[in-house]
C-alpha cells in the first residue's frame, strides 16, 4: 500500500494502547455530544470528524496527519462549548499520543 509523504501506520491496533485510548476518547466525546441538548451551528462538523476518527480507530491505522486535521476540525467546532471541554481535551491527548518523536 502506498501512503503519502509524513503518513506512518500504527500497527497493532489490538496491542497498541495509543489506539485503545484515542478510541475510548472518541466514544466518550460523541456520547457527551449526542447528550447535550444545545444545537450550535458546527455540531455536525464535530459529528462527523468524531465519526471519522471512531473509524480510524476500528481499522487500527489512524494516519498522524489525518488525525491532526480531524482535531483542529472538532475543536473549532466544539472549542466554545463549555460543557463538551473536558472531553475534547481527553481526545486531544489521545491524539498527542500520535506525535512524531524529536529527534
Amino acid at each position: 500500500m502506498l501512503r503519502s509523504l509524513g503518513q506512518r501506520p500504527v500497527t497493532g491496533r489490538d496491542n497498541d494502547p495509543r489506539v485503545a485510548e484515542l478510541r475510548t476518547a472518541v466514544s466518550r466525546l460523541r456520547r457527551e455530544l449526542a447528550a447535550h441538548p444545545a444545537e450550535f451551528p458546527d455540531r455536525g462538523i464535530a459529528e462527523d470528524e468524531l465519526a471519522a476518527l471512531a473509524a480510524m480507530t476500528s481499522h487500527g491505522t489512524p494516519e498522524i496527519p489525518r488525525l491532526r486535521r480531524s482535531l483542529l476540525l472538532i475543536a473549532g467546532a466544539i472549542g466554545s462549548v463549555s460543557a463538551l471541554s473536558r472531553g475534547l481535551t481527553d481526545v486531544r491527548n489521545a491524539v498527542e499520543l500520535f506525535r512524531e518523536p524529536r529527534c
